[in-house]
């Protein structure tokens, strides 16, 4: 990438114009510390390329026009942070019983309830299990730089479109915060044909009606079992991770978005002592990649998950190494951002214990 096409961006911006690259033109949302820097940048530009940004009077009605926007066809997006994607957890559950294509961006805080400003990753139960009622799966992205931001935001569209799924952006309030060199994407010329979008059908189709009510038990059953054949289908070809230092590695450690960047300058300094630690890093929570796990399975002794929360990811690690070996945890709580000699202090202790 040419250094001239870089932009010095902050997080919230950055995956703001990534979602106008990417052809999204409707944006309805409701402002909150971290993430209001995005609905900022959108409500700027969406009047200057014919676009709409509506601030609804709440996250409920944000989430609902969405709704509206998506099974018209149009690309569309949302933005919020912990609580405020909470109450959008119902309008989610509408879009994913609907089959409709959405961008949800999450960038996290501290909790529960108002809980703080500051960085989170205590929402990751709730992205990847409870995310709205129902049986129902979101794609879920977590990026871990401004430029993943970008990058992830930007193929959310597709995915969305592609699988006719809600796709939520898992960030926090550091990556949200943080400004870092960024090269934007391509804006896009040509978008996918949607011919089940309820746009007007000017008497030469059938009506298409966007809907998740279906009173008749047997009808729903068909109707989910058929969605679940396709988030099989998302399991099989989404999933993805970052590996580093991994091949010969006695200590994995796992970690995601903000947490992997410091988790890395532990295995880095864990490196230097002798000990061979490595970084797997989750990029779809869901869904989780458990083959990178399995490919690491061969090597490892023990797995230590590093979160910004009370113990969450670690579930999904300990499903995926199935008993094989240890698996561990140590976390940060309450926006409390983990620093690298703790983790490193961490790694060494269980080196010692598994006999590294």
């Amino acid at each position: 990438m040419a250094e001239k096409n870089k932009v010095l961006m902050k997080g919230n911006e950055a995956m703001g114009a990534a979602a106008v690259a990417a052809g999204c033109r409707h944006f309805f949302g409701y402002p909150i510390t971290p993430q209001t820097e995005l609905a900022a940048y959108m409500s700027k530009t969406m009047p200057k390329i014919g676009g709409t940004y509506l601030q609804a009077e709440s996250e409920v009605a944000a989430i609902n026009m969405v709704y509206g926007a998506s099974a018209a066809g149009a690309r569309t997006m949302t933005s919020s942070s912990s609580p405020g994607v909470s109450l959008k957890s119902e309008g989610i559950s509408y879009l994913a019983g609907a089959d409709l294509p959405a961008v949800i961006i999450n960038v996290q805080r501290g909790g529960p309830g108002l809980g703080g400003i500051q960085p989170s990753q205590a929402d990751y139960w709730q992205a990847t299990r409870g995310l709205g009622h129902g049986d129902f799966h979101c794609v879920v992205f977590a990026p871990s730089s401004v430029q993943e931001m970008a990058d992830y935001v930007y193929k959310a569209f597709d995915v969305a479109d592609e699988y006719r799924t809600p796709v939520l952006i898992l960030a926090d309030g550091m990556l949200g915060q943080m400004m870092e060199p960024v090269v934007l994407p391509e804006p896009k010329t040509e978008l996918p044909e949607k011919p089940w979008a309820t746009c007007g059908h000017h008497n030469k189709r059938p009506h298409n009606v966007a809907n998740s009510l279906y009173l008749t038990a047997d009808a729903l059953e068909k109707l989910n079992i058929e969605r679940f054949a396709r988030y099989a289908q998302i399991e099989e070809n989404e999933q993805a991770a970052e590996c580093i230092m991994t091949d010969d590695a006695d200590i994995v450690l796992v970690a995601f978005g903000a947490s992997a960047r410091v988790t890395l300058s532990a295995v880095k300094k864990a490196r230097e002592k002798g000990i061979r630690a490595g970084l797997l890093r989750p990029i779809t929570l869901w869904p989780f990649p458990k083959k990178a796990i399995d490919e690491t399975t061969g090597t490892a002794k023990a797995y230590l998950t590093v979160e910004m929360n009370m113990g969450q990811m670690v579930d999904d690690v300990r499903l995926a190494v199935n008993g094989r070996v240890p698996v561990e945890f140590y976390g940060r709580t309450g926006g409390v951002i983990p620093t690298p000699a703790e983790i490193l202090a961490q790694i060494e202790a269980l080196a010692e214990k598994v006999g590294e």
